[in-house]
């Protein structure tokens, strides 16, 4: 994504080659097409917009948490278009998770929503982490993996007849530019690298959870 921009280069780089190798899209759950098709998919993806709602559905988000805490000047645009952006998916997930029914039943449900919560919670703690650049750097890798995640999402919009709206997080050319500024840094460089990392642990860590609940529903 970022690395495909012209100039783009440095902590730009970086962070886009690691959405691109340990994003969602390559989750093995996500890749198996078990979302999009098959006798139980309906099940999968309400299954997968319920979990979604409860790590980033909260409002306000921990963007926002992370865009009040930044004391960066020349972050403060990106924040807000990114923080209003979210708000808009926010939207989008309530009206799919109104639409798609109710949470599968499924063994263990009280403990993977606990798992999910704490998962929430790391996030809203990086989100005012005084380290400088981890806030941005998870705030970063999200609005690139919800890429992916959108992609998902409009495929249920479209099985649900909901129309989707149009994104409004920051667009890519945006972004590089401004993680390349910040980034200049080493420390700070680090610290976004880090942030992204754990952002997309997290994501994987509830990819991982989605796939185990799918195969704790089939009959054995």
């Amino acid at each position: 994504m970022l690395q495909q921009l012209e100039n783009s280069g440095g902590i730009a780089e970086i962070v886009d080659n690691l959405v691109a190798n340990e994003d969602t899209g390559a989750a093995g759950y996500v890749a198996s097409g078990k979302l999009t098709a098959g006798l139980h998919s309906r099940a999968n993806l309400a299954d997968t917009v319920h979990y979604l709602c409860i790590l980033h559905g909260n409002h306000p988000g921990w963007i926002d948490h992370a865009a009040n805490a930044n004391t960066e000047m020349a972050c403060d645009q990106w924040y807000a278009e990114a923080a209003n952006g979210f708000a808009h998916e926010r939207q989008f997930l309530a009206r799919l998770a109104s639409a798609v029914g109710p949470v599968p039943s499924t063994p263990g449900q009280a403990q993977c929503e606990a798992t999910v919560a704490s998962q929430r919670h790391a996030l809203e703690m990086m989100a005012v982490s005084e380290r400088r650049g981890c806030a941005l750097g998870a705030a970063v890798a999200l609005t690139l993996d919800w890429r992916t995640i959108r992609a998902m999402l409009d495929i249920a919009a479209e099985r649900l007849e909901i129309p989707s709206p149009h994104s409004r997080l920051p667009d890519l050319q945006e972004t590089a530019t401004l993680i390349m500024s910040i980034g200049e840094n080493e420390a700070v460089s680090r610290a976004i690298d880090f942030g992204a990392r754990q952002l997309l642990t997290q994501h994987r860590g509830l990819w991982t959870l989605l796939a185990a609940r799918e195969m704790a529903r089939q009959p054995h």
